[in-house]
């Protein structure tokens, strides 16, 4: 994402259980974006540490999100990955990482 045309929402939004990390704007999109860091990768990409029950939580928090804001949007969920490997910071942005199914 780059900073043009970008509003930031609210940061560390909570509902229940549920955290969503940071919520921007972009143009007519609301992205719902999930921070995972590790300081290595030996047990794998950050992102397969967003389990399917951390997914739903998002959803149920970002579906909350959705009824206090006046304007209609379409919603998509990001994921961006901070780790080492090889000795290097990596930074991965995953965009549309996943989906909400109800």
């Amino acid at each position: 994402m780059s900073a043009k045309d970008i509003s930031c929402l609210p940061k560390n939004y909570c509902y229940r259980k549920a955290e969503v990390d940071l919520i921007v704007r972009k143009n007519n999109t609301v992205v719902c974006v999930e921070v995972k860091a590790r300081s290595y990768d030996y047990y794998g990409h950050p992102s397969v540490f967003i389990t399917a029950k951390k997914q739903q939580l998002l959803c149920i928090a970002t579906d909350q999100f959705a009824q206090t804001i006046s304007e209609a949007a379409e919603f998509r969920f990001d994921i961006v990955c901070i780790y080492k490997s090889n000795n290097q910071w990596q930074v991965d942005h995953l965009k549309n990482a996943f989906y909400c199914m109800y």
